[in-house]
This record gives C-alpha cells, structure tokens and sequence, in this order.
C-alpha cells in the first residue's frame, strides 16, 4: 500500500509556491514598507518569551515584517539586534515561518520550545537537540525517509564546549517530533525511552529536514518543562517562564555560530 505522504516527493524539483512570492503580495496588501529581519531570529513557540520581552519594555514590532500569520518582535541581546516569533506551533508552522525569515534575510533560526520528558524520571533543564525522531508529516516534503533529521554537523562542531559550564542545565540529546501530541501513547512512550530519546516536542524534525534541503541554519533548543501531565504539579518552567535561561542559550548560540 502506498502511503499519500510518501508519493510524488520529487526533492530535487523547485517548489511552485515560493515564501518570496507570500511576502511581496502581503507587502502589496496592506502597504508594507521593505526591509530585511535580522540576521538571527528566535522561534517561541509558546510565546513565554516574547511576553518576557513585550512586558520589560524591550521587543518592538518589526513593521516591515510581512507574514501573514505572525508578528516578529525585535530586541537587543547583549548588543545584537535580534528578532522574535512567538506562538509558531507545531513542524507545519515552524517550517512556514522559518522559510519566510530566511527569504527575508535571516541567517541563523533558533527554535527554543517546552518539552515533555519521555522518561518519567527523566532530567530537566535544556536540551540541545541533536536528532529529532521524524513523527510527523512536514519533514518528509523536504528529506527522504531514509534519512535522520539532525542538527547540521557544521553547527554542532561549532558549538562544542559553548555550554561546558552550565552545570548539567544544559545537556545534548534525542527528541521526538509528533504533530499528534494528544496521541502520545504508553507504547510510543516506552519505545521511544528504550532507543535512548530523551523528551518529545513539536518542530525539530521538520526545521531540521528543512535546514539540510535549503542549507539554511537552525538550531533547536528543548526545556525540559513537563511529564506530558502524568504528575501532580507539571509544566513548571521556573522564574520568567524560563524566559531568561532561554535567552541566555541563544546568546551562547548566535555568538558562537555568527560572532560580532
């Protein structure tokens, strides 16, 4: 039986539809200036650290940004002009909006996104994702199936030892990508835990399989923050919503992947 997903994946053929041509007409619509984003942007899929920012009096909107679906924020961070997205959900959403920042001028996309840890015992803190299990259904429009969406060796070799001295809060690992969160099953959960996969999440896998087809870089953090609700008190992400940790992370990332 042939799976609809896996039919007609010609990756080698340009796509029809291009994210330059969403932006002009969004521009033309309602009457954009032009003007690039900077060159590294943040993915906040929850939106905690962009209400972090909003509420300290340090995000702007970007007018120029022309995104049909979403407002791009910038902010300084530690004398770098940074943009972010807050509340991109999911590997479909994540995806869009990550090719429409590189189409804008964006060089370095990282994504930092909750994430529910597959082992019940398993370890908090930030995980720097190194391969994402492929669970859902972006990923496959840009890498064959055959192939494991990682995190560019490029980047990995460049960020080694950038976290050395975060004292066990920052780790490196294994996640699970699933577009089905409420279908995260005991048996997927025990298969996953037994092949070494720390914790499950929404993105990784497509933006991975994204970066390698386009070239682009992505970086894709995970915090630790739940036991998919299996305890008594959970999704906990400490003080800011684990705002400020995050975005110390992504300082330590865009200064040693593009420094000043």
């Amino acid at each position: 039986m042939d799976v609809p997903l896996l039919v007609d994946k010609l990756y080698v053929d340009p796509s029809v539809f291009r994210p330059e041509s969403l932006l002009r007409q969004a521009r033309r619509q309602r009457n954009l200036p032009d003007g690039p984003v900077p060159r590294v942007c943040l993915l906040d899929p929850d939106g905690d650290i962009v209400r972090h920012l909003r509420g300290a009096g340090r995000a702007r909107r970007l007018p120029s940004w022309a995104c049909y679906h979403t407002e791009l924020d910038v902010f300084d961070l530690e004398g770098r002009e940074v943009g972010v997205v807050g509340c991109a959900v999911g590997a479909p959403f994540a995806v869009l909006v990550a090719e429409q920042l590189a189409a804008s001028g964006c060089d370095l996309v990282v994504s930092v996104t909750s994430a529910g840890r597959v082992a019940a015992d398993g370890q908090g803190g930030f995980m720097l994702i190194e391969r994402a299990v492929r669970d859902e259904g972006t990923s496959y429009h840009y890498l064959e199936p055959e192939r494991d969406a990682t995190l560019a060796p490029r980047l990995a070799a460049a960020l080694a030892g950038a976290f050395d001295d975060l004292d066990g809060r920052f780790f490196a690992g294994t996640s699970w990508t699933t577009d089905a969160p409420f279908r995260e099953t005991q048996r997927a959960v025990d298969r996953h835990a037994a092949d070494g996969v720390v914790c499950v999440e929404m993105e990784a896998a497509a933006l991975y399989a994204y970066a390698e087809s386009r070239g682009a870089w992505v970086v894709c953090i995970a915090h630790l923050t739940n036991e998919m609700g299996r305890t008594e008190i959970d999704f906990e992400k400490g003080a800011a919503d684990g705002a400020t940790e995050a975005l110390a992370i992504v300082a330590r990332i865009a200064a040693a992947l593009l420094p000043p």
